[in-house]
């Protein structure tokens, strides 16, 4: 049931406002959770989503876990007065959706396909006799919530410390999934420059420029196709003081 596989992950940021880092070559242990999801006859259900289709809106009922197969999910929120704010971009093997679990009523954020995905939607009362009667898959569970916490925490720090060319280079770096063998990944075309300003929490026009200063410098580039390609050169950013 489980496989080791690469992963982007970060070094927590120290004291002095130092940007958390992908780690290079990082591994952890993994549930094959689509297998084991395939194993369960009831509650739960697979979908397909194409496109900047919407899986949950903020406010709907809070009834279900999801689970991310294959594709990319965008986490957003919007304010009273229209204005959105994008709190993470999932990647496949990601959870989202588990307030239910801790007792929330209502969505807090809306979740969007970025690209067309596959998804598990798992009822709250499966998911919860999941973690009570199988002792591994909760021990699993919570490390997967524990890991994305953690990052969720560097990103606030992030936000707190760092300029906003700091910020966008490390959010470059973590969707491009830096720290597989390569020296160069790709983030995916539906990830487009009004996403990364709303998670740098900056301007479009700021990012345009940051953009194209790394592009100068041989940090990022584009395929024939529109994707965004990284190379890994992009830490020195993040490395300068």
């Amino acid at each position: 049931m489980t496989s080791q596989h690469n992963l982007a992950r970060v070094v927590r940021a120290n004291g002095k406002g130092k940007p958390a880092l992908p780690a290079a070559h990082a591994k952890t242990q993994a549930v094959d959770w689509a297998a084991f999801l395939a194993g369960v006859s009831r509650g739960k259900t697979v979908l397909e989503y194409g496109a900047n289709r919407v899986i949950f809106a903020q406010g709907d009922p809070a009834d279900s876990v999801w689970y991310l197969h294959h594709g990319e999910v965008k986490l957003a929120v919007t304010s009273k007065q229209g204005k959105e704010a994008i709190v993470s971009i999932l990647g496949a093997n990601e959870f989202f959706g588990e307030g239910c679990l801790a007792g929330q009523p209502l969505r807090i954020s809306t979740a969007s396909a970025v690209v067309d995905c596959s998804l598990y939607r798992i009822e709250k009362a499966l998911m919860v006799r999941l973690l009570h009667e199988e002792h591994g898959i909760s021990e699993l569970f919570t490390t997967h919530l524990l890991s994305r916490n953690t990052r969720f925490e560097e990103d606030l720090v992030d936000q707190l410390f760092n300029s906003s060319e700091k910020r966008l280079a490390r959010i470059l770096l973590l969707l491009a999934h830096f720290g597989k063998e390569s020296r160069t990944e790709t983030v995916h075309p539906g990830i487009n420059q009004e996403h990364l300003a709303q998670m740098v929490g900056t301007t479009r026009s700021r990012v345009s420029h940051f953009m194209n200063k790394f592009r100068t410098l041989g940090f990022v580039d584009y395929t024939s196709n529109g994707a965004l390609t990284v190379n890994n050169g992009l830490l020195s950013v993040i490395l300068s003081e």
